[in-house]
């Protein structure tokens, strides 16, 4: 069968054990003897759809339960996994797949208002109860901070604020826009720590909501506002302009036009901080499964694909940080309170749903710790003497 095949020549370390849909036993690669995971296949037609394109279809198939695994977890298989393919593609036919389909949602996705607005309200308003369970209590829903690997996750969130806020480099009574702005927290610490006025901007009907009901209960009304409002309407100058686990969703198309508009919404000696996922490789296309089921319309850049707009829009790079493992740990530990909530999640929704989070989370964890996705931390300016000349401010 041609899918051992591949799989034999993918796997060089660690393996597993394949049970195909005719309950014939491989093994793949040089598994444990004495407890090797299992991958059992229920459904014939997957021993051709994992050949083809197991980008998309291996985590439609755990989803929708025709594909299990046995004697160990979702985690210890894709750990393996992703530790054999590494920063590459999986095989020919799903790349050539994707650069089809990438190709084709290029010319046919339009980040447009309306657009834009429908694509977060798929994710981030499904449920304010789903993500009271797995985030931490700030509701930082973004890459954490962690100063090392035992740090808790409310530990790492605060990190991540504080970070942001020091390389912000903030005055009182400046004015901060928070372009993406979410569940308000990161406007709301910003206000709290530095006096500063500030304008937060979101899609999500339900982070508006609780955004607001946040500031009216923190007493910082006078000081903090949201708006529902695309970043592209916004006509205000502001001091300061900072943008976390947005720019993910504004789309390639758009780079020039957000990057313009950060231009034209800063005042001269103004600095914005825009901190997205990206990756180390060079531009290539949305991962499948992730752009039909969790994030429609978002794309992870590399940063060539950041760095011409950027450029273009008269914006200077005055700093630039790349996190590394930190996103890894922060989806694990996500996925440990996804885990420990699990029956929370399914009485919610059902048991599809929690697969569908659970291979989310997991895949992304392990597309972090050993694929090519980062987190870049992109300061930009308007000349040169608007940021210090060192990074001791930050630290």
């Amino acid at each position: 069968m041609q899918l051992i095949k591949f799989l034999n020549n993918l796997f060089k370390k660690d393996g597993f054990v394949l049970i195909d849909a005719n309950s014939k036993k491989y093994i793949i690669g040089k598994p444990d003897k004495t407890n090797p995971v299992t991958l059992k296949i229920l459904d014939k037609k997957l021993h051709l759809k994992l050949l083809i394109n197991p980008d998309l279809y291996f985590g439609e198939a755990y989803t929708d339960g025709s594909l299990k695994i046995e004697n160990g977890t979702l985690t210890e298989f894709l750990e393996i996994a992703f530790k054999n393919i590494g920063r590459g593609e999986i095989n020919t036919f799903g790349y050539i797949l994707k650069k089809i389909k990438g190709s084709y949602r290029y010319l046919t996705n339009f980040n447009f208002a309306k657009q834009s607005k429908k694509n977060i309200a798929h994710h981030y308003d499904l449920s304010d109860d789903l993500y009271n369970l797995f985030l931490d209590s700030k509701r930082q829903y973004s890459c954490g901070y962690f100063k090392n690997e035992n740090n808790s996750l409310e530990e790492a969130q605060t990190n991540k604020i504080n970070h942001i806020i020091k390389k912000l480099n903030l005055k009182p009574n400046q004015k901060v826009l928070d372009i993406g702005s979410g569940w308000g927290f990161l406007a709301l610490e910003i206000a709290k720590q530095s006096k500063c006025e500030v304008t937060g901007i979101t899609l999500s009907e339900n982070q508006l909501k609780y955004s607001n009901d946040m500031a009216k209960e923190q007493n910082l009304e006078n000081q903090v506002q949201f708006k529902l409002l695309d970043y592209r309407y916004l006509k205000e100058k502001f001091d300061r302009v900072v943008s976390v686990g947005m720019f993910e969703h504004v789309g390639r198309k758009f780079y020039k036009t957000f990057f313009r508009q950060v231009n034209n919404l800063l005042k001269n000696d103004g600095l914005a901080l825009i901190h997205t996922i990206g990756t180390a490789n060079g531009p290539r296309d949305p991962q499948p499964w992730i752009s039909k089921y969790i994030f429609p319309g978002g794309y992870t850049p590399s940063m060539s694909e950041v760095a011409g707009p950027i450029e273009k829009s008269g914006l200077v790079v005055s700093d630039l940080e790349v996190l590394r493992m930190h996103y890894s740990h922060t989806l694990r530990k996500w996925k440990e309170n996804c885990i420990e909530n699990k029956s929370k999640i399914i009485g919610m929704f059902d048991e599809r749903f929690f697969r569908m989070w659970e291979f989310y989370l997991t895949s992304c964890e392990m597309a972090f710790k050993w694929g090519d996705q980062v987190v870049f931390q992109f300061q930009l300016t308007k000349d040169f003497t608007t940021a210090p000349n060192t990074r001791d401010y930050i630290y």
